[in-house]
């Protein structure tokens, strides 16, 4: 297969009806798990043909594809719609249909590459392959992420509006812990116990740990009136969220990658045990949760980890020997990327959106900078009517959104829209998810593209 069919194919793929772009209407889709839009016009230039750069990885090809792959991997999952409405039958019936399994089974290893080569560049070296060596590795990463959970809860409970950023943060979780959950339960499957006779019983046992949290995983989306429906904010989903689920699938799918499954599986247990305390803590504040999600007590602490680190790797590493030691850090550490990856990402997410009048008074002063200095800028010009809605998306540059004539919601959370009528200006940094829906009959408005040097002065 030559690079351009297989971006043709990827393209083919993203036209199912079920990843349409949205209307006005699907702000969220919280009585239909199977309406998944893509923007797939975008694939018009894109390309998926080749790994993405490290540093394009927030970038519009990184969301897409997360979206598209994610849309791959459920479809060997089952979701039934929490009620009966045509839409959603519609919407099934293009999501299960032979066409779209078979073109997702094609375009699956093109967005796995496409997504996930980056990764082999970012590890870091680990000075042992013995076992031993894993077990001070994963030591000394508790004992850090303990210390300092990550930025993402501080900007959390840094911000103005703690409701919407908790809100932001809850939707952020329902992206990726159904799937990581869902992941771990498909090699649940398998004959595998003459090479490892207590797997199975261990990944059972992850597994029904989320089954029996799942009222009180409930409970905590109604804090933040959160419906459980899967992909009911799928707009709201940021790239590196779906990155996150999507990279326990990919291990867990690809049976040749047991032992990074492996390292994956540990990463997640670890990072929701110390980071259960921080949750619970914006949860409190921004939603008055009284955290019983968050309950479960440690396991890991104290000689917890190498007791579980054991019985999960030490029977294959017998056997086989230390390249599971390898395999098992690959997934480790690329898990523990994508990780640092959704927290630096989500900081920077709420951040913006709490700081959107600062925001609109920056475009002021850029556009008021580009006037009387007589600059030229590269600029998109955008005319839609109020039958269409811009699907959620990031810019892989700076840019100011400002309106000539008409009226636009803009919006980044489920928790309130931003009113922009005419003569009114946002700045947009690069990778920050929006969308916009127009309420005046047709909304004329200008993109200027705004270099990285202007956009640090201001």
């Amino acid at each position: 297969m030559t690079t351009e069919d297989s971006h043709d194919l990827v393209k083919v793929f993203s036209r199912n009806p079920a990843f349409r772009a949205a209307e006005w209407e699907e702000l969220t889709t919280e009585e239909n798990p199977f309406r998944r839009p893509v923007r797939p016009d975008d694939l018009e230039w894109l390309d998926y043909s080749k790994p993405m750069p490290v540093e394009r990885v927030l970038m519009l090809s990184g969301l897409l594809g997360n979206r598209m792959l994610r849309n791959i991997y459920d479809t060997d999952l089952l979701y039934v719609a929490p009620t009966a409405n045509a839409a959603a039958a519609q919407d099934h019936r293009d999501f299960y249909s032979d066409r779209n399994r078979t073109l997702g089974a094609q375009a699956k290893p093109i967005l796995e590459r496409h997504l996930f080569t980056f990764l082999e560049g970012e590890r870091e070296t680990l000075p042992s392959t013995s076992f031993a060596g894993l077990s001070r590795y994963l030591h000394d990463y508790r004992d850090q992420r303990a210390a300092a959970p990550g930025e993402a809860f501080d900007a959390a409970l840094a911000t103005k509006g703690r409701r919407e950023s908790a809100t932001f943060l809850l939707l952020q979780l329902s992206a990726f812990l159904p799937a990581s959950n869902a992941a771990i339960a498909r090699n649940a499957i398998g004959e595998y116990d003459v090479a490892h006779p207590g797997l199975r019983g261990l990944l059972l046992q992850e597994y029904g740990a989320w089954v029996a949290d799942a009222e009180k995983y409930r409970a905590l989306l109604a804090d933040a009136e959160l419906k459980p429906t899967i992909g009911a904010y799928w707009q709201l989903y940021l790239n590196s969220s779906l990155a996150r689920g999507n990279y326990v699938h990919y291990t867990a799918s690809n049976h040749e990658k047991l032992y990074e499954f492996l390292g994956a599986l540990l990463h997640k247990k670890i990072d929701e045990e110390v980071s259960r305390a921080r949750f619970a803590q914006v949860f409190a504040e921004g939603l008055g949760s009284t955290g019983g999600f968050f309950s479960r007590p440690a396991t890991l602490d104290g000689a917890g980890l190498e007791e579980y680190l054991t019985a999960l790797v030490a029977p294959l590493v017998e056997t086989f020997g230390d390249e599971v030691v390898a395999g098992v850090h690959r997934g480790f550490a690329d898990a523990a990327w994508l990780g640092d990856l959704w927290h630096s990402d989500l900081a920077a997410q709420v951040n913006w959106a709490d700081r959107i009048e600062e925001y609109k008074e920056k475009a002021e002063k850029i556009d008021q900078h580009l006037t009387n200095e007589n600059i030229e800028f590269d600029l998109d010009t955008f005319v839609e009517t109020s039958a269409e809605t811009s699907t959620t998306h990031v810019h892989d540059d700076h840019r100011l959104v400002m309106i000539e004539v008409g009226q636009m919601h803009f919006w980044n959370n489920v928790t309130h829209k931003i009113e922009l009528n005419q003569g009114d200006k946002v700045l947009i940094p690069t990778s920050r998810l929006h969308g916009s829906t127009v309420l005046s009959g047709s909304c004329t408005y200008h993109q200027p593209i705004i270099p990285d040097e202007m956009f640090r002065q201001f």
